[in-house]
């Protein structure tokens, strides 16, 4: 699946992907929000869960760029 397949796909069939095969990276916490990196195919998605409500507030689908920045594995290399 391309991250343009994924973008055309409506937004609870973009959960299951991610979810179902995508494959867990990494988190990062900003309180309230918990951010977390799956990697599905050759791109990523960023999901942002909201402890204080209990819920998933959006997911973000990328290839590169600055939200990379916020996970621990990029500043390994």
């Amino acid at each position: 699946m391309t991250l343009y397949e994924f973008k055309c796909l409506a937004e609870d069939a973009q959960y299951t992907v991610t979810f179902t095969e995508g494959v867990f990276i990494e988190y990062h916490i900003e309180d309230p929000i918990r951010y977390a990196l799956y990697a599905v195919d050759r791109f990523f998605v960023e999901v942002a869960y909201d402890s204080t409500t209990n819920s998933i507030i959006h997911l973000t689908s990328f290839i590169e760029g600055d939200k990379l920045d916020r996970y621990s594995f990029i500043n390994l290399f």
